[in-house]
């Protein structure tokens, strides 16, 4: 298990411009990633090093955006303004996970404009929407991958997380610290975050120095 991926999530009239400023910040250039058909959503990718990725998301005008757990979280964080939404974990096989949980997970793909087809499971989502400092948990079925789109210019170096318990709720707590590839987490209360639970704050390490994306 490893960290995969990092997600932020906007309005669709503001996709434009958050992809902008963030690509203009980290000094990356994000790549139309295309139509989440299955969860209503569609994003935007730009690769990192260290194998990982991060992704603009937003929620779309589609029947699957307020009957799915991933179109509903987006479109939820979204609508109060926009922000981080998540972090992923990427594993090898997903079925011990899917024990864990006790349920299967759900299968999605993504047609990218070029014409490949995205495919993954993935599971986990259904508790971020009540305790969102969680990460979710991915298995990707296709060899493409969205860091390898073009070559990552910058790293994940921090995150800053608000929760109670540094991940206490989670069944693999020590499979998702062991799995963060050098970057670090520093944990902070909820009560100094307005009472949210969540990533806070994310550290990049740039061409042009750290920046710091809030």
């Amino acid at each position: 298990m490893r960290l995969d991926h990092i997600s932020y999530a906007t309005t669709h009239d503001q996709l434009a411009d958050t992809v902008q400023r963030l690509g203009s910040r980290l000094g990356c250039t994000f790549a139309d990633g295309g139509i989440h058909p299955r969860y209503g959503t569609r994003n935007f990718t730009a690769p990192l090093k260290n194998g990982q990725y991060i992704e603009v998301v937003c929620p779309l005008d589609h029947p699957a955006t307020e009957s799915t757990p991933w179109g509903k979280a987006v479109s939820k964080k979204a609508n109060e303004g926009g922000g981080w939404l998540t972090w992923v974990f990427s594993t090898e096989d997903v079925a011990p996970i899917e024990a864990k949980f006790g349920r299967p997970a759900l299968e999605g793909h993504r047609l990218r404009p070029d014409g490949k087809d995205l495919k993954w499971k993935q599971i986990g989502v259904l508790e971020i929407s009540e305790s969102p400092e969680l990460p979710f948990f991915i298995q990707w079925l296709t060899p493409e991958h969205p860091s390898n789109e073009a070559t990552g210019t910058s790293k994940i170096t921090k995150m800053e997380i608000a929760s109670k318990g540094e991940l206490d709720e989670s069944w693999f707590k020590s499979e998702i610290l062991g799995g963060l590839d050098g970057v670090n987490v520093s944990w902070i209360d909820p009560s100094a975050n307005d009472g949210e639970k969540g990533i806070v704050a994310v550290e990049f390490e740039t061409p042009n120095g750290k920046v710091l994306v809030d």
